[in-house]
């Protein structure tokens, strides 16, 4: 028998053993909201700020947005261009004739007794995402999830209820803020499914630079509808996060579940019904016999939205690649990256305050991988090491401008895509070694950070590595590197070890030895030379 466990810190502990059971099949669809990134708001000339929340309250506000009599909405058509931007890239049939509708309801965040949306004619509709094995850790080698349509809307303020004073507080800062719904079809049939699209729409929307994308600041909200073995929908709201999105499914389907188990699916699952999410449970909120009646009805102040195929085609032209070309073009030749680093280049993360953008870093990169390969293909200098450009920029420049908060724009003045070649040139030639060169590195951003060097012709790699004497040793005396040896051998005092290392029953424990030898000497001699040394010292012959 399933049980379902109530208390918060028991349901999580239950939850994360949850899997799904071949005899009750999971369907579902999701519903997202996205916040735009516009200027203003959806229908008036008030500021759209991605951080209203934080600002005094009701402080962004118009006429309009607080719905004062005689105030009529005017569309924002930055709006418009946003929604085609997502529309194309999701393969949608834009609508060119589309057009806003009234949805009666009154609560005290939405004045008007309406919102404006697009329910009749919507502005696009049946579009597409894949989602792929490799790329969104799924279990079948590709998935298309269907979207039913994309609408154009208006948000709504927020309520704060406080218990102790039995008052609620309005705050119409997010009233009219331009929101993108989304609607799928319900074609996902795993956790796993919804997790990778809910990632991916999100990365997608925050690479054309439409919204934020964050679910905790309510910039994007994703609504759940789902079924059990067919039985009516039941649809979750208030999911604040990724981790009660899929932990409320979770506990959802096993309510369901244990409801079939114990025969009264036909009796209790028969009609549709919105529950919310409290951090441990779903909790019913409405039946579809109490499904409000939004008495929907074509808005009279606002024109059809009209728009050419030329826009259309325009917009398509204009489109930077989507993230899945993106990784597509870096995970083969000629940069052949793995796809831990192609996503590092490709993924954004949410937070509000970043070093750089994911364009910006990418667009670094693929200049220093240039100019590196062109430096030693013209100077004939071996092999070019194509992993060299992206092991340095993301494992070390990426570190260190976070440990310092320097951001990229800055950084990049001083070290341009044509000066970091420059120092990829010395470590791929061996005349610096590669713990010298994070020393470098390291107190090159720290000296822009001081503002020491302010431009790319002020910094001189050559003068730097004398200054610090940082050279890698190429000619050392081999009575000084025997010495040298000989004394990280005394001061291991493990006679054991030793021995074990010359008989060949600790073969790997000889890079202990040479680590030793790079740490005493800051990596200014090869790996190989204390390895022949040792060798030598041991008379070892493996």
């Amino acid at each position: 028998m399933l049980r379902v466990k109530r208390r918060y810190g028991a349901a999580t502990s239950y939850l994360s053993k949850f899997t799904l059971l071949p005899q009750y099949k999971l369907k579902c669809g999701l519903e997202i909201h996205t916040q735009l990134n516009t200027a203003n708001k959806l229908f008036s000339l008030s500021t759209n700020d991605p951080f209203h929340s934080s600002k005094s309250p009701n402080s962004l506000t118009s006429h309009f947005d607080i719905a004062l009599p005689g105030t009529q909405p005017k569309l924002n058509y930055e709006a418009v261009l946003l929604g085609l931007k997502l529309s194309v890239a999701l393969n949608c049939k834009i609508n060119l004739n589309s057009h806003f509708d009234r949805k009666h309801y009154f609560y005290g965040d939405q004045p008007l007794g309406y919102q404006i949306t697009q329910h009749f004619s919507p502005f696009a509709s049946d579009g597409q995402m894949p989602l792929w094995q490799d790329i969104d850790d799924i279990d079948t080698k590709s998935k298309n999830i269907n979207i039913i349509q994309l609408q154009i809307e208006q948000d709504t303020g927020k309520s704060l209820y406080k218990d102790v004073d039995k008052i609620t507080l309005i705050d119409l800062n997010r009233s009219n803020v331009p929101l993108i719904e989304m609607v799928t079809e319900p074609d996902f049939s795993d956790l796993k499914e919804i997790r990778a699209f809910i990632k991916k729409y999100q990365n997608l929307v925050r690479h054309l630079d439409i919204s934020t994308g964050d679910l905790e600041t309510g910039a994007m909200r994703v609504d759940v509808n789902m079924s059990i073995n067919e039985f009516a929908r039941v649809e979750l709201k208030n999911l604040p996060n990724t981790s009660a999105i899929m932990n409320a499914i979770k506990y959802e389907y096993q309510r369901q579940v244990k409801i079939i188990k114990d025969g009264g699916g036909m009796e209790h699952l028969s009609s549709a019904e919105t529950r919310g999410w409290n951090g441990s449970s779903t909790v019913k909120l409405r039946s579809k016999e109490t499904t409000i009646d939004y008495r929907y009805m074509p808005d009279p102040e606002l024109p059809s939205i009209s728009l050419s195929p030329d826009a259309i085609e325009s917009i398509a032209k204009r489109l930077p690649p989507i993230p899945d070309e993106i990784l597509n073009k870096l995970t083969h030749e000629p940069y052949n990256l793995s796809l831990k680093d192609a996503k590092i280049l490709t993924i954004s993360s949410n937070s509000q305050v970043e070093l750089y953008t994911h364009e910006e870093l990418r667009n670094y990169y693929f200049d220093t991988f240039h100019s590196y390969n062109n430096a030693v293909l013209k100077e004939k200098i071996g092999k070019v090491k194509p992993k060299l450009p992206i092991n340095w920029i993301v494992h070390e420049l990426l570190g260190d401008l976070n440990k310092l908060k320097i951001p990229l724009l800055e950084a990049k003045k001083v070290l341009t895509p044509q000066k970091l070649k420059d120092f990829l040139i010395l470590i791929h030639k061996g005349d610096i070694s590669s713990a010298s060169g994070k020393l470098l590195l390291f107190h090159i951003l720290e000296m822009i950070k001081k503002e020491n060097f302010s431009s790319e012709g002020q910094l001189n790699l050559e003068k730097l590595i004398s200054q610090y004497d940082l050279a890698t040793i190429k000619a050392i005396d081999s009575n000084d590197l025997q010495k040298l040896c000989q004394d990280i051998i005394t001061q291991v005092n493990d006679d054991r070890l030793i021995s074990d290392i010359a008989s060949g029953k600790r073969r790997n424990s000889l890079k202990f030895l040479i680590g030793q030898g790079m740490r005493y000497s800051q990596g200014r001699i090869k790996a190989q030379e204390f390895d022949k040394m040792f060798k030598k010292i041991l008379n070892i012959t493996y």
